[in-house]
């Protein structure tokens, strides 16, 4: 499964120093490398069922391009925080790799469940299958081809994360535990999306669930489990699991509340979403559920009834002031400031390699700190 020209090492000894370097561009162009090169295996296998898969496959190369990477960063770190010298680092950037698949299936899923119509500035998978469907003036309806189409590939994209980390070339032995964790990972996820789908029916969502679901959804899937991922792949025991969790899981949950600012007060052009996208979709998130419970009884019922309804620029601007005026913004902002600090804290003390530690302090800041 390994590309036919070798990826960038993501790892280098800068002159004179035996200190390991991280390239965090090397590393993502190397996550890519892997992406295409396992792509290209699949689309050989499928050369029988002819334009079709091609489609499919074209489609899935576009989920998979571009990104910050950082569940694979994660991954890449919580395997060099317990073996800092891994015995074969193309395996382990394969591994790492799977996460961006599992990633991959989740974004299209949840923006057919969603309803969006964009993803990094391109059609969503739903919109772009409907759209052909309609243009070519197909049989049946669009929307349900459309539909079909993203929930096949994200069907598709959840097996390979599977398939990838399996065979990626380290020992089945450090593999099988890895495994078992992939498999925690994409049941808590699944739940957790249903969990979210049950709350926007439902209309309401306490802070409680509100952030029940941006745990088990987001938090533990985008930090704490690509961590354990890497993790026991090096042959991490369960304390040192443990410990991984305590800088993992909080930190994840201020990735996710950071996510809930910018799905409201984000720049589109940097987003690759529309202004308010959360606002328009509905999303019952902490942000919103902070809002409701502090607004005055007007503004709460203007934002109550908006969720979920198409909004124009100047409505949406109307939401972000009563939101703004709750005191729910600088909440969520205090909330995702305490959450780093406490992460911050436990890895400070956990049982880890010094110089992962210091990466993994970089990588906190990048998914807290970031506008995109």
């Amino acid at each position: 499964m390994s590309p036919t020209s070798p990826a960038p090492d993501p790892v280098e000894r800068s002159a004179g120093s035996t200190e390991p370097v991280w390239d965090a561009a090397a590393f993502r162009a190397a996550v890519q490398v892997e992406l295409d090169a396992f792509l290209d295996m699949q689309g050989q296998r499928l050369t029988a069922l002819g334009h079709d898969a091609e489609r499919l496959l074209d489609e899935a190369r576009q989920a998979v391009t571009g990104g910050k990477r950082l569940r694979a960063a994660f991954c890449a770190w919580g395997y060099r925080a317990v073996r800092p010298q891994p015995a074969d680092e193309a395996s382990l950037v394969r591994a790492c790799a799977a996460l961006e698949l599992l990633h991959a299936s989740a974004l299209v899923h949840d923006d057919f469940m969603d309803a969006s119509d964009t993803r990094r500035g391109r059609p969503a998978t739903h919109r772009r299958f409907e759209s052909e469907h309609r243009g070519v003036q197909w049989r049946g309806d669009p929307q349900q081809y459309g539909a079909a189409a993203a929930i096949l590939l994200g069907d598709l994209l959840l097996s390979w994360s599977d398939e990838l980390l399996r065979r990626c070339g380290l020992p089945l032995a450090d593999v099988g535990p890895a495994l078992e964790v992939l498999d925690l990972c994409r049941t808590e996820v699944i739940a957790g999306q249903f969990l979210d789908v049950s709350v926007q029916a439902r209309g309401r969502a306490d802070v409680d669930t509100a952030m029940t679901v941006l745990r088990f959804k987001s938090a533990k899937y985008s930090i704490e489990r690509p961590l354990h991922i890497g993790a026991a792949l090096a042959g991490a025991d369960g304390a040192t699991l443990a410990a991984l969790s305590g800088f993992g899981l909080p930190l994840g949950e201020a990735f996710q509340l950071r996510d809930d600012l910018l799905g409201v007060f984000g720049d589109p052009d940097a987003t690759g979403k529309p202004a308010g996208d959360d606002l328009v979709e509905g999303k019952r998130t902490v942000l919103v559920a902070l809002a409701l419970d502090a607004a005055a009884p007007e503004d709460a019922l203007l934002l109550d009834r908006s969720l979920g309804n198409p909004l124009d620029e100047a409505q949406v601007s109307r939401l972000r002031q009563v939101i703004d005026d709750s005191g729910a913004r600088q909440q969520v902002e205090d909330a995702i400031r305490g959450l780093t600090a406490r992460a911050l804290e436990a890895l400070d003390r956990a049982p880890v390699d010094a110089h992962a530690r210091a990466a993994l302090r970089e990588l906190a800041e990048a998914a807290t700190q970031r506008t995109v």
